[in-house]
Order: structure tokens, then sequence, then C-alpha cells
């Protein structure tokens, strides 16, 4: 028994808890899932961001379809007390939830966060600044057993149980769903703390560039599903950066980056998209992106974008280009990611330069 959830520890939790957190491709449109220091950063009165990512589209030996992986991302962020702190500062609160499935939820990990931040302006016109934030977290990880199979369930002739009840009679399975794995004991919750920090900068007034790092899980909380099988999350530490510049009147030029590291995995992105302003409006500009991003040694992300006032809307897709695909059946490969993006401007907008990808 202990072999075989070690076995299921490594295959289930190495990627998504030991190596590497649940990330999306479009990392600068979850801004409050990369640095907490982006909390109430921008400019308007509230913002709202959406995220929703399938990978790996597979079919079981059954005939049944789903995702390897598939997360979904919600925050809600605003800036308080205009009228309480000096002129250009910032202070930022907001809340974020994050729903990531694994291996056709098979394990399951679900948090809601509480963020605050606090941004200093550098000069009078408050287009520099540089400020903190800090996020509590609330986390709770699923293992579904129901979905848990093992070679030791297979015959000649089939398998010991209903596929399409997955009802195991004997096995590894069963011994999974009538054991100690049963009902509550395979959920475990914990609490975690994030923080990071944050430049953004502007030369004119209307361009920005931006650096920022960020580190999640400082606390390492423990998890266990049984007591000699424990261990800590580890550390995940991003350095991030980016910048928005006019290349014409009606042609804007959008770079970022992010490198992370988490244990012993660590993730290259970078990229950009030009901009195009379709109605020629200063004011209310409607924008069309065209760019890509590049996961080094992963994939190419292109990317598709359209801008309306203050809402945008994104949708990318990722081009395997690692070895992995061609280890993989035919029937994986499907990486959609879709993302959205509204920022409430009163009339009386400054129009002050903040990070956009």
């Amino acid at each position: 028994m202990r072999k075989i959830f070690q076995l299921i520890g490594f295959v289930l939790f190495g990627l998504n808890v030991q190596a590497q957190d649940p990330h999306f491709s479009q990392f600068f449109a979850s801004p409050l899932t990369l640095n907490p220091a982006f909390t109430g950063k921008f400019d308007g009165v509230w913002r709202i961001a959406a995220n929703n990512k399938n990978q790996w589209l597979i079919q079981d030996q059954f005939g049944s379809t789903g995702y390897a992986f598939s997360t979904s991302s919600f925050s809600l962020d605003f800036p308080i007390l205009k009228n309480k702190i000096p002129e250009g500062d910032v202070f930022g609160v907001g809340i974020s939830a994050l729903k990531d499935a694994s291996a056709n939820n098979t394990l399951k990990l679900n948090y809601g966060s509480a963020s605050l931040s606090y941004h200093k302006a550098l000069d009078e016109s408050g287009y520099n600044t540089i400020g903190a934030g800090f996020q509590g977290t609330y986390s709770n990880l699923l293992l579904d057993t129901r979905q848990l199979h093992f070679e030791d369930e297979l015959t000649g002739n089939g398998w010991y149980f209903d596929p399409q009840h997955q009802n195991p009679t004997t096995g590894s399975s069963a011994d999974y769903n009538t054991g100690l794995f049963k009902n509550k004991d395979n959920i475990r919750n914990y609490f975690d703390m994030n923080a990071g920090i944050l430049y953004s900068g502007s030369s004119n007034g209307e361009n920005n560039y931006y650096l920022g790092l960020s580190m999640y899980h400082i606390n390492r909380p423990k998890l266990s599903y049984q007591k000699n099988n424990a261990w800590f999350l580890s550390n995940r530490t991003t350095i991030h950066g980016g910048g928005s510049f006019s290349i014409s009147d009606v042609v804007g030029l959008n770079v970022s980056f992010i490198q992370q590291f988490q244990n012993k995995a660590n993730e290259t992105v970078l990229g950009g998209t030009l901009s195009i302003n379709a109605n020629g409006d200063d004011e209310k500009p409607t924008n069309v992106y065209v760019g890509s991003w590049m996961r080094v040694n992963d994939a190419i992300i292109p990317y598709l974008g359209l801008e309306v006032g203050g809402l945008r809307i994104g949708a990318t897709y990722d081009i395997n280009i690692s070895g992995v695909k061609s280890a993989l059946s035919t029937k994986l490969g499907s990486e959609m990611e879709f993302s959205i993006i509204y920022i409430k401007r009163p009339p009386e907008s400054k129009g002050i330069p903040c990070p956009r990808f």
C-alpha cells in the first residue's frame, strides 16, 4: 500500500505541487497570481480579470475525453483612500480565486486570496512609483481516489470493475476507495503567504516600463496524505518585466517576460504584441493586438487581442515545440487560453501609465 501511494504521489504531485504551480500562458492577464504588488496598480476605479486555460486534451482507454490540466482564475482589485494618501501614491486591495484540475480532475486545487499593496510616487507627476504587495491565501487540495486505477486491476479479459461507473471491486483502487483515503481523508487545507515588489515608470507620460519580483508559498505549508509521506510546498520566485511604447500615432509595441523558479523547475516566457489603433481615437481607442510569446524549450504562444474602451479580451494557443508532444498520443496537444480584463475608468481619468502586458 505504501509503495502504491508513493508511486501516485510522484506522478500526480510531482508537477503541480513539488515542481510547478498552475500557470497561465497569458501571465500578464492574471496580475494577482503573478505578483501581489499589482494589486490596485492601474489607471481606473476598479479592475476585474479572468482567465481560463485547458491543456492537453486526452482520451482514456474507455473513450472518454478530458483535459490533463484545466485552470481558471478570477480577480477583483481597486485603489482605496485616494483622498487620504499623498497624490500619486496608490493603496490597493483585492481578492482573487483560482481553480486547477490535473490528470483529468483527479487532483484538484482551489484557493481564495486577499491582497493589498502600496505604491509610493517617486515624482510629482506620479509617473514613476515603487511599491510592495502582500497576499494571504486559503487553499484546499483534493485527491479524487475514484479516478485512480492501477495495473493489478487489469486481467486478460479486461478490468475488474465497470469503467462507466468507476466502481472497483478489487485491486489497488478498491483499497483507495474503501481505506485510508476515503471521504475527508483525501482533502488537505492550508494557509499560504505571498509577497512582491514592483517598480513602474514612464519617461514621457505615455510609455510605461516596469520590473517586479514576487515570491509565493513564503511559509512553505506542510501537506501529507499519510503520516510518513509529508512534503512542503516549494517557494515560487518570479522575476518579471515589460513595457509599452508608441511606434507611431496608430501603432504601439508591448513586450513582457517572466522567469520563474520553483524547486528544480524553471520557466522562461518572453514576447510581445503590436497594437493597432483601429478607430484613430486617442481618448477611447479600439486597439487590435497581434503578437506572440515563447515559453523557452516548450511552446510558441500566438496571441490575438481586442481592446474597446476599458475592456480587453485575449486568446492564445500554445504550439508545442518540445519533445513531449512526440512521446504522447495524437489526441494530446490542445492548449487554448482565453482572458478578459475590464477596467472601470472615470471621465476625469489622468491617464497615468501603468503596466499593461
